[in-house]
């Protein structure tokens, strides 16, 4: 467990990816960091978030992904045997490995193009008590969302794979203004891979 009063970011790394036959394997693939240095789709959306803030990232279980998420000073935890490989389950178990912090920035870990400038806004917007907040580009919410210590009850009960997104739907949420592709760049493909590593070169 992280303690903190700060902000933590959870990467959630532990899903199905079905789409892309496997979602480790997809996680693994090789993608350059937004600074230039070679990594893999995980490690480059945690780049971001580690530039600004701690990171607790969910896996699934032991092996090359949690490795290298820890060497780049994420806390890894992984989901139990059994827990379903669900967004709701892998965001429960990484809210629970940082109850004291003051809110938290949900991410995915195949959404490696997020830049660290649009981390640092929200994290901001949470640290100055904004309750629930999106980055926003051309009128268009994408993620990473964060949210405030209040929310944590109604997260920790989510259920499925549908996330957080009732909670936006119920709450005001603060938008920030961003000027960020990335927000909306999530790998569910092979073609979506490769559609980005074009874009990025």
């Amino acid at each position: 467990m992280i303690p903190s009063s700060s902000p933590i970011a959870v990467l959630l790394a532990a899903g199905r990816g079905s789409r892309f036959n496997d979602r480790e394997e997809k996680l693994l693939q090789p993608f350059v960091h937004h600074d230039g240095r070679p990594g893999m789709v995980a490690t480059a959306s945690a780049a971001a978030l580690l530039e600004v803030m701690p990171v607790v990232a969910v896996v699934q279980g032991p092996g090359v992904l949690a490795d290298a998420l820890r060497e780049m000073g994420c806390t890894v935890c992984m989901l139990p045997p059994g827990d379903p490989r669900e967004m709701s389950a892998s965001l429960r178990h990484g809210l629970q490995h940082s109850t004291q912090a003051s809110g938290w920035l949900i991410a995915l870990a195949d959404m490696p193009r997020v830049r660290p400038a649009t981390v640092a806004r929200l994290c901001d917007a949470l640290v100055t008590g904004a309750s629930i907040v999106a980055p926003v580009t051309q009128g268009r919410r994408g993620n990473p969302v964060g949210f405030g210590s209040a929310h944590l009850p109604a997260l920790l009960a989510l259920q499925g794979d549908r996330g957080a997104r009732g909670l936006l739907e119920a709450h005001l949420v603060t938008e920030i203004e961003v000027m960020d592709q990335g927000i909306f760049a999530d790998i569910d493909t092979r073609e979506d891979l490769e559609r980005m590593r074009d874009h990025s070169k």
